[in-house]
């Protein structure tokens, strides 16, 4: 009774924060940055796309200390480009019908000038230890932002809500979600699963940075290539149904009842609501995890990284994000689509509707194991990057000496989240992610003029 009084909580906790609070914060601090940078992400695309694939090498050169920019992308989208990519759009299309993407691709738009902010402020706050390695992110920034006992308290507040949210529980969740699609797919037992990845990701964790940033520059490409390629098969042979898909994303983005039932006003405030919430939550944009593969970047001016960074949010969403909801929508939404009228079956859910559209036309076996992979991939990059993430922060709160205790704890979630996970562990790690933002996002607001400073300079 008192496990689910206290789960109940947690809920009525993160529904609150996801369609209140973070909603309003993320989206307002997005357009604020839009208009105090004069449209960076528009005015710098070309020199983002330049600088990010312009001299684009997999097997960057070896750093001293930190990452080559590049890396710290990869870092970065590693941990953008997740499970939520798949299924996370999944449930917003389910939900608040196609027009959804329409407002995940408005809320990437904003999202790019956020983080072009949290790449600056990371670059411009890091610092260098003494043993010459390099660590930054929000709590340096934070702490800039507000002096004495208040940024400490907000620094550490967001320092161990990443740790959970991320280093322990987010990787949990990450690490069930390989070894039930693994086993669903291909009958992989889940302990031997999580064997595997312990022992993986191990070797990696325990090589520090340098091994981190060599494995996710050459993963994150692979598994981005792969994902678009298998949907870019899909809509070849669909081409003839995407004058319609994208006709019903529009349509459907200011009239969403036609499609999911109820009055205009309902149906409008439940697909903006969840275009918003899911897109918030795939890109990153402003929630405090990707700075810190950005602060590690070695780049002559913090600019060079902001506008680097937006490339991230670009991929995650108007790249990968948007390919998978064509092939669902082309596929599943259309006039021949088990969708098209609207009506959800029961077998269909937000965990299997990628894997359903891709088997219209891989077949139903090819189209599971395709989607299986896809998401090991993503997870599997999502739990070195939240690692690392919550390893700066353990770092920041209790020094070099818990570096090995913090390896071995995040190991052991790692193991456990294979086996089995809860409605708690899930909910624990939304909660815990949500509530690093508020933290995150009053530091943006607080250093507007640093940022818009280091964007006339870079320019």
């Amino acid at each position: 009774m008192g496990v689910l009084c206290m789960l109940s909580i947690v809920q009525t906790i993160n529904n609150y924060l996801s369609d209140y609070v973070l909603v309003i914060l993320l989206v307002t601090v997005g357009v604020w940055y839009t208009v105090k940078t004069r449209f960076v992400q528009v005015r710098c695309f070309r020199e983002s796309m330049r600088r990010t694939f312009g001299s684009l090498n997999l097997n960057g050169e070896k750093q001293k200390a930190g990452m080559s920019s590049f890396q710290a992308l990869a870092t970065a989208v590693a941990a953008q480009v997740g499970t939520g990519n798949i299924i996370g759009a999944s449930g917003a299309i389910l939900t608040g019908g196609p027009g959804a993407i329409f407002w995940m691709w408005v809320i990437a738009f904003f999202g790019m000038a956020t983080i072009y902010a949290e790449a600056v402020l990371a670059q411009e706050t890091r610092v260098k230890a003494p043993d010459g390695s390099i660590h930054g992110g929000p709590v340096y920034y934070i702490t800039k932002a507000f002096k004495g006992d208040f940024g400490k308290f907000l620094s550490k507040f967001f320092a161990i809500a990443i740790t959970l949210a991320l280093g322990f529980f987010g990787c949990m969740v990450q690490s069930n979600s390989i070894s039930s699609t693994c086993e669903n797919a291909f009958g992989i037992p889940a302990w031997i699963m999580g064997i595997g990845l312990v022992v993986i990701c191990g070797i990696i964790f325990l090589g520090g940075v340098q091994r981190l940033a060599s494995v996710v520059e050459k993963v994150v490409p692979f598994m981005a290539v792969l994902f678009i390629l298998g949907s870019g098969i899909v809509l070849l042979l669909r081409i003839q149904y995407l004058p319609a898909t994208f006709g019903m994303i529009f349509k459907y983005a200011f009239r969403p009842n036609a499609i999911i039932g109820g009055s205009l006003g309902y149906a409008l405030k439940t697909a903006v609501s969840q275009g918003a919430k899911r897109g918030l939550f795939s890109n990153e944009a402003g929630m405090g995890s990707t700075p810190h593969a950005h602060a590690l970047a070695n780049v002559k001016i913090p600019h060079d990284q902001g506008v680097v960074a937006m490339a991230g949010v670009f991929i995650d969403t108007f790249v990968v994000l948007t390919m998978n909801a064509l092939v669902i929508i082309s596929t599943m939404y259309t006039k021949d689509g088990i969708l098209a009228d609207g009506v959800i079956p029961d077998t269909i859910g937000k965990s299997n509707l990628a894997q359903v559209a891709f088997g219209t036309v891989f077949g139903e076996a090819v189209g599971s194991v395709f989607v299986a992979v896809c998401l090991f991939f993503f997870a599997f990059s999502t739990i070195l990057s939240w690692n690392l993430f919550g390893k700066i922060n353990m770092i920041y709160l209790f020094g070099e000496k818990s570096r090995n205790v913090y390896t071995i704890t995040a190991l052991g979630f790692i193991f456990v989240g294979t086996l089995t996970t809860s409605d708690m562990v899930w909910e624990l790690s939304d909660m815990f992610n949500q509530l690093m933002v508020i933290p995150n996002v009053l530091a943006l607001f607080a250093l507007t003029n640093a940022v818009v400073d280091r964007l006339k300079s870079g320019k």
